[in-house]
């Protein structure tokens, strides 16, 4: 798709519904979406096939930020769905998610690959029938000891990391914002790696 201003993007945050998993790791999604709704003024008021979304502009290009409302493993169907009624552009399309291979305070944007075991890009490379789509991971490290992975994604942010996730959120936008203007490699060459606050 050539570059003008009638291109559409899609921004996709990650997470489970519900205030019980607000706060939790596996969350992490939906607090960068929320971040991305709010500085770029696109509150999400509309609910299609189970996904919460907006719709506005940004930097002159119409942008969707969106909420799959389904749980976490479900949510390929929820976005699949929304991703065909716009007719939207898969590499103009990014997905937020959390990431357990990633150090906490780390971010890493990829053009395409597989999921790693994330269930959420796990459901969307399923229901989408490709993996060539952008996504966003931002890391919250690996589990202590022998904690299992589902339930250390499903624990709360503690105190602190929720401090630092202010600054992590807020940088997470400003690659949303490089990937829009700018294009993916841009925003890989400029984010990827651990989130420096100076």
């Amino acid at each position: 798709m050539t570059s003008n201003e009638h291109e559409l993007f899609l921004i996709a945050g990650l997470g489970n519904p519900g205030r019980e998993y607000r706060q939790n790791r596996h969350n992490v999604g939906f607090m960068v979406a929320n971040r991305v709704s709010e500085q770029f003024n696109i509150p999400m008021d509309k609910v299609k096939s189970k996904v919460l979304f907006g719709k506005g502009k940004f930097a002159g290009k119409e942008v969707l930020v969106v909420k799959p409302q389904t749980f976490m493993n479900l949510s390929g169907q929820a976005l699949s769905t929304l991703v065909r009624f716009y007719k939207v552009d898969l590499s103009n399309m990014i997905v937020i998610h959390d990431d357990i291979d990633l150090p906490f305070g780390s971010l890493r944007i990829r053009a395409s690959g597989g999921s790693a075991g994330q269930k959420g890009l796990e459901s969307i490379i399923a229901s989408l029938g490709t993996s060539e789509f952008p996504r966003l991971r931002v890391g919250i490290g690996r589990p202590p000891g022998r904690m299992q992975a589902a339930d250390y994604v499903l624990q709360d942010f503690s105190e602190r990391e929720m401090e630092e996730l202010e600054f992590i959120r807020n940088t997470a936008v400003e690659a949303v914002q490089t990937f829009i203007t700018a294009g993916i490699r841009e925003a890989m060459n400029k984010f990827n790696g651990p989130v420096q606050d100076d």
